[in-house]
């Protein structure tokens, strides 16, 4: 087997994939679907680590915690449910080991000699952030009005319709402040580990005053911690892997434009004009343009199928500053 280590000269490349990227659609959910998903994910990742670059991977989990939490639900009359930080937990290290083996197995595949580790990874957040206060991310199953009030009084839930789908659990999701294992990170990139850390955004912690660590039930952006572990890390590139196929203005319209290019201040300027939904695009263009405003060189928003080892030559939206 080659021996692809790069070097600390290399550049770096932070990738973060999307927790609907695992899933494809509402008949290919389970536990074997995400396994068949992931090593479709890392046969277009290994290419990229193939060509030179250092690699750390993100990943999403909004559908993956819902499905633990409804799972505490339907369980609740025989076994304690699970706190939000552990189901954040949970899904780190299930996920992780996913995309670990999965690349694991592309890069013996490919006979590159590449260690693999995922970390689980606590990110602060300030105990006094304002979305603690309005708590407005929703998670965890659908409910009838009737239920969620219940939940409301017996377990302090905040409640809140969803869509007019029905109503669901609202938890705050801070600002990610700092990484609690990033010296771990860069302690296994200088090694030439490919590392997968940060999943879901990281768990929500915050420091009490005695300086011990406790966790917060909250949901931090997933975009927004890797664009965080990305700008502390001194990555050129951020790749936002989702499940479009480009960036889009008046999405879903008849006027909808897909973007090829563009930069960070016409980026700001779609932003300002209110182009990118709440909870779907907007995070994404948010963190690819404060990712330019901290250094970085390029974001490219992208399919995983799309990802090539030619980063310039990848089909879908590329931002730079």
């Amino acid at each position: 087997m080659t021996d692809k280590h790069a070097g600390r000269d290399k550049p770096l490349v932070v990738i973060a994939i999307g927790g609907n990227s695992l899933i494809r659609d509402s008949e290919h959910m389970d536990v074997l679907d995400q396994y068949r998903a992931a090593g479709e994910t890392a046969q277009h990742i290994v290419p990229i680590i193939d060509k030179g670059y250092r690699v750390v991977v993100t990943h999403g989990n909004g559908p993956q915690v819902g499905f633990i939490l409804l799972r505490s639900e339907l369980a609740r009359d025989a076994i304690h449910q699970v706190p939000l930080a552990n189901c954040v937990a949970d899904t780190q290290g299930a996920i992780g080991m996913q995309i670990a083996q999965a690349l694991q197995n592309e890069l013996r595949a490919q006979r590159i000699d590449r260690n693999v580790a995922a970390l689980v990874t606590q990110v602060v957040v300030d105990e006094n952030d304002p979305s603690f206060n309005t708590p407005s991310k929703p998670i965890g199953p659908f409910m009838g009005e009737e239920e969620a009030r219940e939940h409301a009084e017996q377990d302090g839930w905040v409640i809140g319709e969803d869509a007019g789908r029905g109503w669901r659990r609202l938890v705050a999701s801070p600002e990610p402040l700092d990484i609690i294992e990033l010296p771990a990170i860069r302690t296994l990139l200088d090694s030439g580990t490919l590392v997968i850390a940060a999943g879901g955004g990281g768990i929500p912690v915050v420091y009490r005053a005695d300086g011990e660590l406790r966790p917060r039930p909250a949901v931090i952006d997933k975009d927004a911690a890797s664009c965080l572990l990305a700008s502390e890390l001194g990555a050129e590139y951020f790749i936002i892997s989702t499940d479009v196929d480009k960036v889009a203005l008046n999405f879903g319209t008849p006027e909808h434009v897909e973007i090829d290019a563009l930069t960070a201040a016409e980026a700001r300027k779609h932003l300002a004009e209110g182009h990118f939904a709440e909870g779907s695009m907007r995070p994404k263009i948010e963190s690819a343009v404060k990712f330019l405003e901290y250094g970085g060189k390029k974001v490219i928003i992208a399919q995983p199928h799309n990802l090539r080892a030619d980063l310039d030559e990848i089909y879908g939206t590329h931002i730079v500053p």
